[in-house]
């Protein structure tokens, strides 16, 4: 098993879950199962914090050697993601106080991967999750038993939430996924995203509400893969104001500017700095001429705001990304105010 990956951006309804459960239960049930910290026996709730913690202590060191060493072979082969994690945050972890909240023990049984693996964690209600449970969605996970443990990380100027998956390996647990998550930007968390999504769209700007909305789910988790019951309320508030004019799930969105038409491919919110930045991503036959695609991106910046007006309500620039079909991708950063 490599490194988690899901989409970021996902949002997933209470109600289909509630209904994935009652329908899959009874046949994953033998395959996939989920023990919060108090179905654990002392051994293992012991053995996974205290190996989390470890590995946070190797991080903070900027240990990346002994974190390859001590991680599965198929992380260990290719760890230069965490790698750059590591460097990336070793000064903002280092000396930080870094106190865990319960662990969950996932473990799927069988002999082969499974595409799409569900974990419903805790107790469930009638119409979903409660304040006491959660899910997990992680996709192509060979059988075995696996940890997950995340650490509240509070600095002088930021919470960090720093997350382990570690798989067993005999009698010991290695790292499986290592993430670390900013909790807050520019000082406001999740729930203020959340509240000011509601207010985009009482005021019926539901491009800003829905851009909120994924920023909200995504602070309130400290992995993408997890789902809680906030989250899933979230999602059902989003599906309200979605936009249908917005690219997503492999539609494209046609945007005019300067007698070209550029196809979007994505639009998200990013963090530079500590400003709130809307990313958007469009197809291009070539970035190998900086000074074109500098003014291909200034003209989709351009016209994408005068498309949404109401994004200069919501963001504090606009990184428009060229991306050609190689993969190779040129960016620019304009700020809202020099967006005219």
């Amino acid at each position: 098993m490599k490194t988690f990956t899901t989409n970021p951006l996902k949002l997933r309804l209470s109600t289909s879950l509630f209904l994935i459960g009652v329908i899959l239960g009874a046949a994953l049930a033998h395959a996939q199962t989920c023990f919060t910290a108090s179905d654990m026996d002392e051994p293992t709730r012991t053995a996974l914090v205290s190996t989390a913690k470890r590995y946070f202590d190797m991080a903070a060191r900027g240990d990346s050697a002994g974190l390859r060493q001590n991680s599965i072979p198929s992380v260990a082969s290719d760890f230069s993601g965490i790698e750059t994690v590591i460097k990336d945050n070793q000064a903002n972890l280092s000396g930080a106080p870094a106190t865990p909240r319960s662990p969950f023990l996932l473990k799927v049984e069988g002999t082969a991967p499974i595409a799409r693996a569900e974990f419903l964690c805790g107790v469930f209600g009638k119409v979903g999750q409660t304040s006491d449970s959660a899910v997990f969605e992680i996709p192509n996970l060979q059988p075995g038993s696996y940890g997950i443990v995340t650490l509240d990380v509070p600095t002088a100027k930021q919470t960090y939430a720093v997350s382990f998956v570690l798989q067993q390996d005999g009698k010991d647990w290695k790292v499986g996924g290592f993430y670390v998550k900013e909790t807050k930007i520019a000082g406001h968390d999740g729930s203020w995203f959340a509240e000011h999504a509601r207010a985009f769209k009482a005021k019926g700007q539901n491009h800003n509400a829905w851009l909120y909305y994924l920023e909200a789910r995504d602070l309130l988790v400290p992995v993408s893969f997890m789902y809680t019951q906030i989250t899933d309320k979230l999602g059902d508030e989003a599906e309200t104001v979605k936009p249908a004019d917005l690219p997503g799930g492999g539609k494209t969105v046609d945007l005019a500017a300067g007698g070209k038409t550029y196809h979007v491919t994505a639009m998200f919110p990013v963090v530079v700095k500590q400003d709130l930045d809307l990313v958007v991503k469009y197809q291009s036959p070539d970035v190998s001429n900086t000074t074109q695609t500098f003014q291909d991106n200034t003209a989709v910046m351009k016209a994408l705001v005068a498309k949404y007006p109401e994004l200069r309500d919501a963001f504090d620039g606009i990184v428009a990304r060229a991306v050609e079909p190689s993969g190779r991708d040129y960016g620019s950063l304009l700020p809202m105010k020099d967006i005219k």
